[in-house]
């Protein structure tokens, strides 16, 4: 595997090159919220904005709003609107979308089974700088 941060040539990506666009595409699913997203909509299935907004605690609107709009943009998510009164937002995750569930499922999986070893370095690294 070519780790290099040159140029990339025609048709080939290296998110370690500056000129890369895989680089953007790793800043918006590895951000957390984007990961939220992908993990709620793919273990809960299609989803209004609301329930989105109680699943996922603490995210302001503005920031899933964002989230929600670079998903898609990236093509990892669609929003259907439905016209009724009112106006009925679902989103659910495309082939793409899901091709990422298993991954950002494991890293949450990771994330909460290690808390305990994490809690316990920052305490130790802390206590060092004290």
């Amino acid at each position: 595997m070519d780790v290099t941060t040159d140029a990339v040539p025609a048709g080939r990506f290296n998110a370690f090159a500056a000129s890369c666009p895989s680089r953007q595409l790793l800043d918006t699913i590895g951000n957390k919220w984007a990961s939220l997203v992908i993990a709620a909509l793919g273990l809960d299935g299609r989803m209004r904005y609301s329930g989105l907004v109680a699943r996922i605690d603490g995210v302001s609107q503005k920031m899933l709003t964002q989230t929600l709009r670079n998903l898609e943009r990236d093509g990892l998510l669609t929003r259907t609107v439905t016209p009724s009164v009112p106006v009925r937002v679902d989103y659910e995750l495309t082939p793409l979308g899901r091709s990422l569930l298993e991954t950002i499922c494991q890293l949450k999986e990771w994330a909460e089974a290690h808390m305990p070893e994490v809690d316990r370095a920052r305490e130790a690294y802390d206590r060092k700088g004290a």
